[in-house]
């Protein structure tokens, strides 16, 4: 079917109370078992490239952006195709034409008014594309000269009413906030703060995002669907599964060397860990 767009399935999880899952990919067998597990579970998927994943294939956009396009196009489900943690410009413009209906613009690194401005710059132009955009705001930084705190650093936490300040005057479309989360987590013990969470969906108008999923246990998961986030986006886990079972298939096989056979059994545990996500999620069906 056509390329769906974010915000269309953002925009349906929402109103149907439950959360859209927006999938790292980083390989061809990742968009396959991310396709494959959407389709098993019927239901809405994002797939999303991230400024790391473009710089681990060379700088070079079109050749990942291409292949989850012609997957999204042969799925049974709806699939929309997102680009995260933009910090650059540049490959932010390339996002309309790699086939992109949204961009997590990523300037949580600079102070406050740095961040504001170049966000705001990077919406307007976004929004003259149509494009949907997300922003990420962890704890603003300049107060008694203290640098921005990263969102996903230790104890970081979004404030209701500099989020409320920060989505008014960026005019972004959704906010990535930082209620206990954190990237690149192993194991499923992070503990999420549901009270914040609570006052952060009551203080904006926008969808709520969740980075650092994978670090998430299901209960925690699905009180967050509850209380608000409407795009939950997982990358570490995949990885999880797809390095585990080549490491089981090569143990097994040391005399293995076709790589069909590896890909093969990682593209099948990553099609679990797709599925089994989005039964914890209670997509909305596609």
């Amino acid at each position: 079917m056509p390329l769906a767009t974010t915000g269309e399935l953002v925009g349906r999880a929402a109103a149907a109370r439950r959360a859209v899952a927006s999938f790292n990919i980083i390989t061809l067998e990742h968009v396959e078992a991310v396709v494959a597990g959407a389709e098993s579970a019927r239901a809405p998927v994002v797939l999303q490239v991230s400024e790391n994943a473009v710089r681990f294939r060379g700088g070079q956009l079109l050749p990942l952006a291409r292949a989850a396009a012609a997957a999204a196009e042969q799925a049974a489900v709806p699939v929309a195709l997102h680009l995260d943690h933009v910090q650059s410009d540049a490959l932010l413009h390339q996002a309309v034409d790699a086939g992109f209906s949204s961009v997590m613009y990523d300037a949580a690194r600079l102070p406050y008014e740095e961040n504001l401005a170049a966000t705001r710059a990077a919406v307007d132009w976004a929004h003259s594309q149509g494009l949907w955009i997300e922003a990420e705001l962890g704890q603003i930084g300049g107060k008694n000269g203290r640098p921005p705190l990263d969102a996903h650093a230790p104890g970081a936490r979004t404030d209701p009413e500099e989020a409320r300040a920060f989505v008014a005057d960026s005019g972004v479309d959704a906010l990535a906030v930082a209620v206990g989360s954190a990237h690149a987590m192993t194991t499923r013990t992070a503990a999420l703060d549901h009270a914040l969470l609570k006052r952060l969906s009551a203080a904006l108008d926008v969808p709520l995002v969740l980075h650092g999923s994978s670090g998430v246990p299901d209960g925690e998961l699905t009180a967050a669907v509850a209380g608000g986030i409407t795009k939950v986006n997982i990358g570490t886990a995949l990885n999880i599964a797809l390095t585990g079972a080549v490491r089981e298939f090569l143990t097994d096989r040391p005399e293995a060397v076709d790589p069909r056979g590896y890909l093969t059994a990682a593209r099948e545990a990553m099609t679990r860990t797709v599925a089994r996500t989005l039964g914890t999620l209670g997509a909305p069906t596609a």
